[in-house]
């Protein structure tokens, strides 16, 4: 399931605090199950400061119960890791910003005092996390769910132990729910033991209905729970492929699009891509080929800060330009004002009844045309999981569009 479930299929090789964070969770709770516990605690401390500093409640239950077991050991552990990072933390930031701080007490003020204006990136439902899992993990996120149910005909089996390990996965579900700003990869830190959790239940199906006062009573109801595990597993393992399959063919066409640009070198150096209202969908600049000279982004009325192009004349990292600010307004200077600079354009369009806000596309030729799944307007079952020629027939699509300016 850590391997082929889709909820940790993309979270493991998402280069992303969170990803880190769910990296250290899976090592120290593997640490606490073998009794280390103070290397659970150390590795904990890494997540934490190195990873993302908010993942700090899904690490409490192991730090908790293993500084209850090996207090002094724990404790040393965790305070010299603890210490040396952040030391190390600081250094990096002053070689950095060429002043003493800490960006990951900066972090925890930022949003826990400063009130950071997260809405302006959306907010969603309480339920969110709930069918976001349920996506990525589908019949094994239910079965974890019901771990807590099984405990009763298994508590000898995994109390205390997977019990701890386990325990993070409600606690942290609760907590992000409660937060207006909701994002997938908040949920990335607790993917392993959600894979944890649905095994446990998964290998304890005959125990429901073993006997303990006779092992030989319901012989064939625990034969039969026994054959039925394997094929549990194939259906969550078959409907994580259909996601995994799903997402690729329907949502890669922003990663793809950007691979295009190699291949129109002849644009010469300097070359400017300009990206509209899918600036939330720009991958990495990894994508974009040497001889563009900076990736620009157009207004279409959104107002939240957007990176702007690195300027090292002004300080390089140590500066703290006028647009900064911490409410993640919008600034003008972030927005190209001349369109005519611009060589290649990104754009999303979609069959929408009303007009679209996208640039006028007169002076432009396209280059690349690739089709991507329209959520608005495609059935939750089939645009969430492939099924074979439904999913086609079912979704309705959109083009990504890679176009070129055309030269008079």
């Amino acid at each position: 399931m850590l391997c082929l479930t889709s909820g940790c299929f993309f979270a493991s090789t998402s280069f992303l605090p969170s990803s880190f964070s769910m990296y250290a969770i899976s090592l120290a709770s593997g640490f606490f199950l073998l009794e280390k516990y103070a290397m659970a605690v150390a590795v904990s401390a890494a997540g934490v400061i190195l990873g993302w500093p908010f993942s700090i409640l899904a690490f409490l239950p192991v730090v908790f119960y293993s500084l209850a077991r090996r207090f002094k050991q724990a404790f040393l552990a965790g305070a010299a890791t603890s210490v040396t990072l952040l030391a190390l933390s600081v250094f990096v930031d002053y070689q950095y910003y060429r002043r003493w701080t800490s960006s990951v007490l900066n972090l925890v003020v930022y949003n826990v005092v400063g009130g950071g204006e997260s809405h302006l990136y959306g907010i969603e439902g309480p339920l969110y996390y709930l069918r976001n899992a349920f996506n990525n993990f589908n019949f094994g996120f239910v079965l974890a769910l019901l771990f807590v149910g099984i405990l009763p005909i298994a508590r000898k089996k995994y109390a205390p132990g997977l019990v701890v390990v386990v325990s993070p996965v409600y606690i942290w579900l609760l907590f992000m729910s409660m937060q207006p700003h909701k994002e997938e990869r908040f949920l990335y830190p607790i993917y392993p033991l959600i894979c944890v959790a649905a095994s446990a239940v998964i290998e304890s199906f005959p125990d429901i209905f073993r006997d303990k006062y006779d092992p030989n009573a319901n012989f064939v109801m625990v034969t039969t729970a026994k054959v039925l595990r394997p094929f549990v597993l194939g259906l969550i393992l078959c409907a994580s492929h259909s996601r995994t399959f799903s997402l690729v063919n329907g949502y890669a066409a922003p990663i793809e699009v950007y691979k295009i640009l190699q291949h129109h070198d002849d644009a010469g150096p300097g070359s400017v891509v300009c990206v509209g209202s899918e600036w939330h969908r720009y991958p990495s600049s990894f994508f974009i080929p040497n001889y563009i000279g900076e990736v620009r982004w157009l207004d279409d009325g959104f107002r939240g800060l957007l990176p702007l192009p690195f300027n090292s004349t002004v300080g390089g990292t140590s500066a703290a330009p006028s647009y900064f600010n911490n409410k993640n307004k919008a600034s003008d200077q972030q927005f190209l004002q001349d369109v005519e600079a611009c060589t290649f354009l990104v754009e999303l369009q979609l069959n929408r009844p009303y007009p679209s806000r996208g640039s006028d596309l007169s002076k432009w030729e396209p280059i690349a045309a690739l089709p991507y799944l329209d959520r608005e307007f495609s059935p939750p079952l089939y645009r969430s999981f492939f099924i074979p020629y439904l999913w086609q027939q079912r979704n309705v699509f959109g083009l990504y569009k890679l176009f070129r300016r055309i030269r008079n």
